[in-house]
C-alpha cells in the first residue's frame, strides 16, 4: 500500500510570526490523523522556526527548492545539506514556476534530485503540461520527458515522490476532473514502470497539484493511482489544509 501525502507548498507567502501562527493552528487539527503523511513547504527563512515548532507532531517539513552542489560560490544558493541542517526531510524540485520564471529544466531538476537524495531528503519531483501542450496534443510527450529526463539515472525511488501539476490548473481555480487526473497518474506511472521497472512503478506516490481544496479532494483520492496531493493557496490556512489532510475523516 503506498501512504497518501498531503503536501502544502505555502509559495511566497508567510513571515517567521505568520508562519508560526499558521503552524500553531494547524497541529492540532491533524496531531492524531493516522496513516496519511504530512508536509508543509514555508519560505527559506521560515524553516528553522518551523522546525523548532513540528518538532515532536506528525508534520514534516520540506523547502521549495535546493540547490545541486553542496557549498561553494553560489551566491543565493542552498544546499541539500543546509536544508537537512533546518530540519527539513523533504524538498519540492522542478515546480512549474520554477521551470517557468527561472529557467529549470529536465536536466537541472535531474541534478537536484539526485544531489537532494544523496544528502539523506525526499524529493518531490514535479512535472506537468501546460494548456498548450494539452490542447496540442502533446500531453504525453511532455509528461514522458519530463518523467525520464528528470529521473534519469536514479538507482532507487525510495525516497522520490512524483507531483503532477497541470499548469493550467495552477492558482487559476480550474481543477482537473478526476477522471483527467487520474488519465494523467496512470500514464505516468506507467511511464515509470516501462523505464525504471515494475518496483518502482508500483511503490512510488503520484500526487496530484492544481488548485486543491478541501472540497474536491476527495473525489481525486478516490482515483486508484493519486496518492495525494500538493496544495497550493488552501494551504494557507490551518482549517483549509487540516480539512485537505482529514479527508478520509
Amino acid at each position: 500500500m503506498r501512504t497518501p501525502v498531503i503536501a502544502g507548498n505555502w509559495k511566497l507567502f508567510k513571515t517567521a510570526d505568520e508562519a508560526a501562527t499558521l503552524v500553531s493552528g494547524l497541529i492540532p487539527l491533524v496531531k492524531d490523523t493516522t496513516g496519511v503523511e504530512i508536509v508543509i513547504a514555508p519560505v527559506f527563512t521560515v524553516l528553522d522556526r518551523v522546525s523548532k515548532l513540528t518538532a515532536g507532531t506528525p508534520v514534516k517539513l520540506s523547502a521549495q527548492d535546493c540547490f545541486w552542489e553542496e557549498e561553494g560560490a553560489f551566491t543565493g544558493e542552498i544546499s541539500p545539506k543546509m536544508l537537512r541542517d533546518a530540519g527539513c526531510s523533504h524538498v519540492i524540485i522542478g515546480h512549474s514556476e520554477r521551470r517557468q520564471y527561472f529557467g529549470e529544466t529536465d536536466e537541472t531538476v535531474n541534478k537536484k534530485t539526485k544531489a537532494a537524495i544523496a544528502a539523506g531528503l525526499t524529493a518531490i519531483v514535479c512535472v506537468g503540461e501546460t494548456l498548450k501542450e494539452r490542447e496540442d496534443g502533446i500531453m504525453n510527450d511532455v509528461l514522458k520527458r519530463q518523467v525520464t529526463k528528470g529521473l534519469e539515472g536514479l538507482s532507487s525511488f525510495q525516497a522520490i515522490i512524483v507531483a503532477y501539476e497541470p499548469v493550467w490548473a495552477i492558482g487559476t481555480g480550474k481543477t482537473a476532473s478526476d477522471e483527467q487526473a487520474q488519465d494523467a497518474h496512470k500514464y505516468i506511472r506507467q511511464v515509470i514502470k516501462e523505464t525504471f521497472g515494475s518496483a518502482p512503478a508500483e511503490s512510488t506516490r503520484i500526487l496530484y497539484g492544481g488548485s486543491v481544496k478541501p472540497e474536491n479532494v476527495k473525489g481525486l483520492m478516490t482515483q486508484p493511482d493519486i496518492d495525494g496531493a500538493l496544495v497550493g493557496g488552501a494551504s494557507l490556512k490551518a482549517d483549509s489544509f487540516g480539512a485537505i489532510v482529514n479527508f478520509g475523516k
